[in-house]
């Protein structure tokens, strides 16, 4: 048996024994990064995969959104939602740098009717809330989900304009450009939560290419008591940066195996009473041979 085959074999195992929302990672990769002139295009996969940045489980649902170097809004076009990734185009007109993201933003929780309990319905948004908990509910429990999934693309010279902050979930607030990474050169990046610099943030750093190597090349970091972490980049290529409060999931055996960073409830051993919030930021940049 090759060594291909074990590990697929140890993935099923370990897939089989942990709760799907853990088994894949949430993604997003342009084109291109970085681009000279002034009128082009980049086109987007977005993706949840075991194997990162290779089509292999599911479409992102959620409707992109675009945010001009101006900090105007920008278009997405061409959105097509497929059976493993969905696509989409953006057009750069402007000079600088474009942010292009996902926010997921949902409520989850339980009730209780006819001493029953229920679970709020997978995907409910804070707006909905009140028409799927029925007359009569008891016991009503609920928390908030806050998912941002977010990438960088530069036309022209790097800016910050779109680096502004909301005060909601994890956001980045980068020392270091993420269109500006460079092998052998450490990046700072800050993060936020809600707001305000987020100490002892799990940050979890994997390059891509998982599928074809048996070492994921894992790093794992904590944001310090300013909410920055440095990151060093061994080799060029992209990678996939994920930031959650929770401690990541330990890693089973072979490429494939369980979730690294992808935080959240850890299904067994989880804390009793009401449900806890989740936050988590993920991004993928790509770094460029010195």
């Amino acid at each position: 048996m090759n060594i291909r085959t074990t590990l697929i074999a140890a993935s099923a195992v370990v897939a089989l024994a942990a709760p799907a929302a853990l088994a894949h990672r949430m993604w997003m990769i342009a084109s291109s990064t970085t681009v000279s002139g002034a009128d082009n295009w980049v086109t987007v996969d977005a993706a949840v995969s075991n194997d990162l940045f290779f089509f292999d489980h599911q479409p992102i649902r959620v409707v992109p959104t675009v945010t001009q170097p101006d900090g105007t809004e920008g278009t997405v076009e061409n959105h097509s939602i497929g059976k493993f990734r969905a696509t989409f185009d953006v057009h750069l007109t402007q000079q600088g740098t474009y942010k292009i993201g996902a926010l997921s933003q949902n409520v989850f929780g339980s009730y209780k009717l006819n001493g029953e309990s229920k679970m709020i319905p997978r995907g409910t948004t804070v707006d909905k809330l009140a028409s799927v908990i029925p007359a009569g509910a008891t016991d009503v429990q609920t928390s908030e989900s806050v998912s941002r999934n977010e990438i960088f693309v530069t036309q022209g010279a790097p800016t910050n304009t779109v680096f502004k902050t909301s005060g909601k979930g994890i956001e980045l607030v980068p020392v270091t450009h993420p269109n500006d990474l460079v092998v052998g050169e450490a990046a700072t990046f800050q993060f936020l939560l809600d707001g305000k610099p987020a100490p002892n943030l799990f940050v979890t750093v994997i390059p891509g290419g998982i599928r074809y190597r048996d070492n994921l090349k894992q790093q794992d970091l904590k944001t310090g008591a300013d909410g920055k972490v440095s990151i060093n980049w061994p080799d060029p290529g992209l990678y996939w940066v994920n930031v959650t409060p929770n401690r990541p999931r330990e890693e089973g055996p072979g490429p494939g195996a369980g979730a690294p960073g992808a935080g959240g409830p850890q299904g067994a051993g989880r804390p009793s009473g009401p449900p806890q919030r989740r936050v988590s930021y993920v991004t993928t940049v790509e770094v460029l041979a010195p």
